[in-house]
Parts: C-alpha cells; structure tokens; sequence
C-alpha cells in the first residue's frame, strides 16, 4: 500500500512540488528555502515517525519530475532500521519517473541497521535519453558506540534504472549473516560502503571528474616507494591497507552513465568524499551536497 507520493512541475517558471501526500510512518518536509533563491531547484527531505524504520514497517512512494524541472530527495539524518522481530523484514521501496532535461538527485545519509536487524530496499528509476540523475546509496556497519559492528541479519539494497522502458543499469547489494563466516569477517575493517551513480547531460563533468580523480587517488594509495626510489605496486609484503577504497566504471550505450563503489573505514571518511567530489553540484542544486 502506497504510503507517499510527490510531483515536482513548473509553475511560474520554476520547479515547484505540486503534489505532496504521505502517511505513517513516512513523512516529507519541502523547506521554502533549502539553497539560493535565484536557484532553480527544489529540496525534499524524507524521514520516518519515531526517527528510524521499525520492525515489519513497508515504506512505498513514488516521485515524478516532470520535464525541465530539478529535485533534491535527501534525509535529515541516517536512516537507522531497528531490531527485527520475528521473521518480519523492513521494507522500504521507491519509483521515480524523470522527464526530459530533467535533474533528480537522491542523497541520503546513509542506512544505519542495529543489531538483528533485517532490511530490504528496492529503488527503480524510470528516465529518458535527455534526463540526468544522481544515486548515492550507502549503509555503516551499525552503531559503533554500543559496539555493534556489521551485527544486523540481512541487508538488501536494489537499484534498477530504465531509460525509454529498456533496462540501462540492474543492481543489487546483499549483505546477510551466514553459517560460514560472518559480515564482519568479510568485511574486516571496514565500515562503510557505499555507491553513486551519475548520468546524463547535466552531470557528465562531474562523471568525468569523478573518474579521473579515483583513477589518481587509488593510484598513488596502492603504491609505495621502494627501496630503490621506484615505485612498485602494494601486494604481498609491505601492503598498507587504504582507509578508503574506490573503483569507477562506465555504463551504457558512450558511458552514458558512470558508478563508483567505496569502502571505508570511517563514516566521516565518506562525506569528504562525497563532498569534495560533488561540490560541482552547487550551481545546479543551490547547496552543495553533504556540506
């Protein structure tokens, strides 16, 4: 059962948010000023009754930008999903549908699950060849001052992209607690991962950059001078572990699209990251994300 609903159109000349219906435990806040006024975009902040995703919640909306219009969906804090109960999973799904010359952007905190938890997302991106979208997807390991460290029973994340009805991106992220090993042990000392997807015409200077900027610095962390003032790769003896870890890759028909995945050790890590690569938003959005 559908609990939210949001449309952003044109009126006057800018984007505004022309629909806006929600019901527990969600709830949207649209602030009057979230950036620069001259700016023509507008800021959506989700968040739940209670302050977290409870046990068996099942959270549905969609979110429609129509054509030439920019919206920002974000959070005012992490999204935290408490212990389950039962058999029962949380639930959180979202559809969105981008027109032409359009701009969404989806920039969370990130997903906090405590300890026993069970959690599964689906978000599904409907767009077209002139759209442009930006997807920051990211979970911690849990909450480290009460010592819970990637403690939760199941994570499941899904990211599906169509452009013109024909799929462009399928993703999933699926963390759960099994007789072998643990996620802890898989994942070792880190504590954050995360995902961000960029594409179309608006972002694609900020795609570009973002590839050469995780090329030079996974380059210049996964080397270390040698003895003989050389550099050789860092494998086997001598290896130094980075406290944070990227990779980036093109998608779709000219690299229409680019993701880059990340693991860290700290959360605060990530926002720099995020920050410093995404400052070149803030002519678009009024804000820069993850100030």
């Amino acid at each position: 059962m559908e609990t939210g609903s949001l449309v952003v159109g044109r009126v006057g000349g800018k984007s505004t948010v022309t629909r806006c219906f929600s019901k527990y435990p969600l709830k949207f806040i649209v602030p009057t000023k979230a950036g620069r006024s001259e700016i023509d975009a507008v800021w959506i902040y989700s968040l739940t009754y209670g302050g977290g995703i409870v046990s068996g919640d099942c959270i549905s909306f969609d979110l429609t930008v129509e054509d030439g219009c920019t919206a920002v969906l974000t959070t005012q804090a992490s999204t935290k999903v408490y212990k389950s109960v039962g058999l029962k999973c949380s639930e959180q799904l979202m559809e969105a549908r981008v027109g032409n010359g359009a701009l969404l952007v989806v920039i969370p905190d990130p997903v906090t699950c405590f300890s026993d938890a069970k959690y599964s997302q689906k978000q599904v991106f409907r767009i077209m060849s002139g759209s442009s979208l930006l997807l920051v997807d990211w979970i911690t390991s849990g909450r480290h001052e009460s010592g819970e460290k990637w403690d939760f029973s199941l994570y499941k994340s899904t990211n599906h992209i169509y452009i013109d009805t024909k799929p462009l991106f399928l993703d999933t992220v699926l963390l759960e607690n099994g007789n072998v090993t643990t996620i802890a042990e898989r994942m070792q000392d880190y504590q954050v991962i995360a995902m961000i997807i960029l594409l179309g015409p608006k972002l694609k200077h900020i795609q570009n950059q973002i590839q050469e900027d995780v090329k030079k610095m996974m380059s210049e962390q996964l080397h270390v001078p040698s003895t003989r003032g050389r550099t050789k790769a860092v494998n086997g003896d001598g290896y130094i572990k980075p406290s944070l870890i990227a990779s980036c890759n093109s998608f779709g028909p000219k690299g229409v699209g680019g993701v880059v995945r990340i693991a860290a050790t700290t959360t605060e890590s990530v926002y720099r990251f995020l920050h410093s690569q995404l400052t070149g938003m803030e002519p678009m959005l009024g804000l820069c994300p993850y100030l």
